[in-house]
């Protein structure tokens, strides 16, 4: 790994490479930060124990604390609540209900199906249902302890099989992609087959929890201190709750421990409940919720069932396909509309169906209602194309590798996905080629099948290769646009603020990378600021992969059109054509002249040029029809592939991940160092999601799985043995992106699916491949122990 890091962090720009090198640009790409492998803005602050979060903020005097009292019933109505016990413990300043609130939706859509606080109708266990504030944190949690509430229960319904024998409901309607007749292929298809996967959920377990800092300001203003990656909507949620107008309140986030689509909606509730108390205590309050109760009372990545029909060949070629993703969305809707719709939009993954009917379900459960999570639904649908070609190949009999190749993209009518959006791009074959050969996965491979077929032990071990391609861009066209805001001051010092939001993914420092490329300044000159809606409104949710794409590219336009007004002062100044202007090493030649940056900008101010500019970016060419299931949703795609190998143990189900080889594509990447990165945590957190973490509610609905203590994420001794990550060098962004850069904050999480298959062609060997494991994710032990005896027990009845 250390030798792919090393390569990684030496690659510098080819210019000969970019398809598009003219003008201003080239002259900036030269010898700009951009390209190279430059650490994270914050990673000495880090290190350090130095960079602040909202937690870590300085608390003026008079700050009080909130705290939230959640329901202890997954499914009923709340009879009474008596808290005036609540209300006579030490240091209580107030009890807040939803009586008290005179705006009480949280909802993402304003669709009124999700309370701030409930004061009837109980939706899951662990619904907030009034709030404490106290001069202390503590003393707010320990309040919440004497409350008395009475409640008339009924049965909850828990997960995807009992919502359908309920009657369905859904929390908002399903869509229906179809391409071709798939009754009809699966009809007249040599072969014919049916099955069922179910794939878990996932907490998002980001190392900082859900945490809002309300401060009220002069004349009914608010400042609001969250961990949110959606600041403009948290910011009209508070201004809703509070019944002010959105510029009477400024949301900013400096910096988030981790997120993953976990503080896309879910932080509302809590910037909204703290600003509320804080106008009407007149006070600071700040409301940060314990682990257990996060992980209670906050939504989560959607498990699914996959219904799934094929019809095939002996050739390995599918004919045809029919899927049903049904999802446990919660008790209300959420983004459970877009998740399950991404889902369907990558049931293909990189296959071309040539009859495909692909349906979501998204049902209501007494859950706490499910959200955003790293792929969107991507990951799930992904999971059951997958599925779909492991059963092909064990029921033809051939490696799982070659039906999917033989069923990949290609030219022609077999370019054409399920929502009759062309791919145009399909650079995937040439990825697996390169990774056959550099991970030697054909050879393994056939040592792994002779060795488990030799092996009197019971350690056996598999291979799979899967490949990626993930569509970029929000489906939902409205969100993809962005704004930016550039300074520079006298002494040439630029001051950088965007839409987008910094959760430890590095996209501040992108984004200074390609401010500081168009001057051609060195980065330590761009001082990037907390995201504020105050500088940049309107401002879209960092997700979707998108936030490089779409703030990178408006800050260059916001850089480049100060640039270009030096460029125009230079030419009247100095008398010499613009194409004399060049902008290098932090200096600027001005025909034969050459002068600081610095120098310039003084210039230009003395001469009344303006130094400030916005940009603004809209994603080009997308739309798309709900109704109709057709469009272009994505700006372009990106791929990957990667070759996982493991040994299991068949008499505990325990297993390592031996050896990962991944090559990836980021096209021509902003920060070689961070998409490896990228690329590297997406892999560990999908590899969790997939084997380790499991969620459990019990009978009652009560999550067991609540803490560090029940829920297992990866741990360091988890991780591959020998893991070698690479980017591919040749790769260029098929449309004009941000320096022809493309997005890696999602599509490597999806390489994981690569262990779950490697696990069960290792499940298989007990079977001597002969009976296609069904391995559902997560994979743990002690699902793969039980698949191995169910495997040897069908083995003995086929014989």
């Amino acid at each position: 790994m250390n030798e792919v890091l090393a390569r990684g962090a030496d690659r510098k720009h080819d210019d000969d490479a970019l398809p598009e090198k003219d003008g201003a640009d080239a002259q900036s790409h030269e010898n700009a930060p951009a390209h190279q492998s430059k650490r994270h803005d914050s990673a000495h602050l880090h290190v350090a124990g130095r960079a602040p979060y909202t937690d870590d903020l300085p608390e003026p005097p008079g700050t009080l604390h909130a705290y939230l009292g959640l329901s202890t019933i997954a499914n009923g109505r709340i009879e009474s609540i008596d808290l005036e016990a609540v209300r006579a413990q030490p240091d209580v300043e107030a009890v807040i209900t939803a009586d008290d609130l005179g705006h009480n939706d949280a909802s993402a859509w304003q669709i009124g199906d999700e309370p701030f606080l409930t004061s009837g109708k109980v939706g899951f266990l662990g619904q907030p249902v009034f709030m404490v504030v106290a001069t202390s944190r503590n003393a707010a949690r320990r309040a919440c302890r004497h409350a008395k509430i009475a409640y008339a229960e009924d049965t909850p319904i828990l997960d995807v099989d009992q919502a359908r024998e309920a009657g369905g409901r859904t929390v908002i309607d399903g869509m229906t992609l179809e391409r071709g007749d798939a009754d009809a292929a699966l009809a007249n298809a040599p072969r014919t087959l049916s099955g069922t996967m179910l794939i878990g959920g996932q907490d998002h377990f980001y190392l900082e929890g859900q945490i809002a800092f309300a401060v009220p300001g002069e004349d009914g203003t608010m400042i609001v201190y969250s961990s949110t990656q959606h600041p403009s909507e948290t910011q009209m949620l508070v201004a809703h709750a509070l019944h002010r107008p959105a510029a009477m309140v400024t949301l900013e986030v400096r910096r988030m421990g981790g997120a993953f689509g976990g503080k896309e909606s879910q932080a509302n509730l809590f910037a909204a409940l703290a600003a509320f108390a804080a106008d009407r205590l007149g006070a600071p309050v700040k409301i940060r919720p314990d682990r257990d109760d996060d992980m209670v009372a906050t939504g989560k990545r959607h498990d699914f069932r996959a219904d799934y029909e094929i019809g095939f060949d002996d050739e390995g070629g599918i004919h045809g396909v029919k899927f049903t993703y049904a999802a446990r969305c919660g008790f209300s809707a959420d983004l459970s509309g877009p998740v399950t719709d991404r889902a369907l939009f990558h049931c293909d993954n990189t296959y071309y169906w040539p009859a495909v009917k692909a349906v979501s379900q998204p049902l209501f459960t007494n859950t706490v209602s499910n959200t955003a999570f790293r792929g969107f639904g991507g990951p799930q649908g992904m999971v059951g194309a997958e599925r779909v070609i492991e059963e092909v190949a064990f029921a033809t009999g051939l490696d799982p590798l070659e039906v999917r190749r033989r069923n990949f993209y290609g030219e022609g009518e077999r370019n054409l996905t399920p929502y009759h959006q062309t791919v145009e791009d399909f650079v995937l074959p040439r990825i697996v080629d390169e990774l056959l050969e550099s991970s030697d996965y054909e050879a393994r491979r056939q040592a792994i099948r002779q060795t488990n077929r030799d092996a009197n032990g019971f350690k056996r071990r598999g291979i799979a290769l899967t490949p990626v391609k993930f569509g970029i861009s929000f489906t939902a066209s409205h969100l993809n646009q962005a704004g930016a805001l550039v300074h520079i001051y006298t002494d040439g010092s630029i001051h950088l603020n965007h839409g987008g939001t910094e959760m430890g993914q590095g996209l501040n420092t992108k984004v200074a990378q390609v401010v500081a490329a168009v001057f051609g300044v060195p980065l330590e000159q761009v001082r990037i600021t907390a995201t504020s809606t105050g500088k940049v409104p309107n401002t879209s949710a960092t997700a979707a992969s998108s936030g490089a794409d779409l703030n990178g590219m408006a800050a260059k336009l916001a850089a480049e059109t100060i640039r270009q007004r030096l460029v125009d002062f230079a030419v009247a100044e100095h008398g010499v054509p613009a194409e004399q202007v060049v902008f290098r090493d932090g200096q600027v030649q001005i025909g034969n002249r050459e002068v600081g940056f610095a120098e310039l900008v003084e210039e230009a101010y003395t001469a009344r040029i303006s130094l400030s500019s916005t940009g603004y970016y809209r994603t080009p060419k997308i739309h798309w029809d709900r109704a109709s299931g057709r469009g272009h949703p994505f700006y372009y795609f990106a791929y990957g592939a990667a070759v996982s190998e493991v040994e299991i143990d068949t008499l505990t189900g325990e297993y390592t991940v031996e050896r990962v080889d991944i090559l990836h594509e980021t096209g021509n990447s902003l920060n070689p160092a961070i998409d490896i990165g990228q690329i590297e945590g997406g892999f560990a957190q999908g590899m969790g999601w997939l084997t380790t973490e499991e969620l459990v509610w019990d009978e009652k609905g009560r999550l067991l799985t609540h803490a560090p203590s029940t829920y297992k994420i990866p741990l360091a001794s988890d991780m591959p043995r020998q893991f070698n990550v690479a980017l591919a060098e040749w790769s260029r962004a098929h449309e004009p992106t941000v320096f022809r850069s493309k997005a890696v904050g999602e599509p490597p999480f999806m390489l994981a699916i690569s262990v779950l298959h490697a696990l069960s062609d290792a499940v298989a060997s007990v079977a001597d491949y002969t009976i296609c494991p069904r391995l559902d994710a997560p994979a743990t032990p002690e699902h793969i122990l039980m698949t191995i005896e169910r495997l040897r027990a069908d083995s003995k009845t086929a014989n």
